[in-house]
């Protein structure tokens, strides 16, 4: 059972978030936003950003199966929906080319961008909260609390994995930034848009497994 929710919630869960993250097309908008900044302020913003988004993404994950008790949302519904949100994510990330032009400007008058845009919504946004939500009703499904219990350790591993390679990206945004080229991002960004409308059809198929086992 252990392999299996290793798998499941840690591996599968780190390659999901990994992918709508998408850490390699958040340099653009961070090399933007932090521009004029000191390397000390340049690395707190990333470092910030990337603590912000862990904590909405185990946010998501504790209150997931709240919310949707509160609106009485069924798992089946979530994971419908949100694999639709993804796989459109995906979509947008694979056949439409990203406008270096419609990125925010930095503000002389703004110091911090650590919360909004760089967390949310551009790290944890919609598609995030919705493949973490997602999870969380993967877990509830489970048969035993100590199945559940360590289903969510996985899950949290894999949030904490995904924040910190987000960081390291951050970090070094600059210099991959040179490397890589504008080329070479949009090239990343495409194979994990595939990628992403995979996850996005899994969950598709998983919430109509769960409708026909719940009629």
């Amino acid at each position: 059972m252990f392999k299996t929710l290793f798998l499941q919630f840690l591996f599968g869960g780190l390659i999901s978030l990994v992918t709508i993250t998408n850490p390699l097309s958040k340099i653009p908008l961070f090399v933007t936003l932090t521009q004029g900044m000191s390397d000390v302020r340049r690395d707190n913003q990333a470092k910030m950003a990337c603590v912000y988004a862990g904590l909405i993404m185990a946010v998501s994950l504790l209150a997931g199966n709240l919310i949707l008790a509160v609106f009485g949302i069924s798992y089946g519904a979530l994971r419908i929906a949100g694999g639709f949100v993804v796989a459109v994510l995906g979509y947008r990330m694979l056949f439409m080319s990203q406008d270096p032009g419609m990125a925010p400007k930095p503000s002389n008058n703004r110091e911090d961008y650590s919360f909004f845009p760089l967390a949310m919504p551009s790290i944890s946004g919609p598609g995030t909260i919705a493949v973490v939500i997602g999870l969380s009703t993967e877990i509830a499904e489970l048969a035993t609390w100590p199945a559940k219990m360590l289903a969510f350790g996985l899950t949290f591993t894999a949030i904490f994995l995904t924040s910190l390679l987000m960081w390291i990206v951050l970090r070094f945004s600059v210099l991959l930034s040179e490397k890589l080229g504008r080329s070479g991002t949009e090239l990343m960004t495409r194979l994990l848009g595939f990628l992403l409308i995979c996850v996005g059809v899994q969950f598709v198929g998983s919430g109509i497994r769960s409708f026909m086992a719940g009629s």
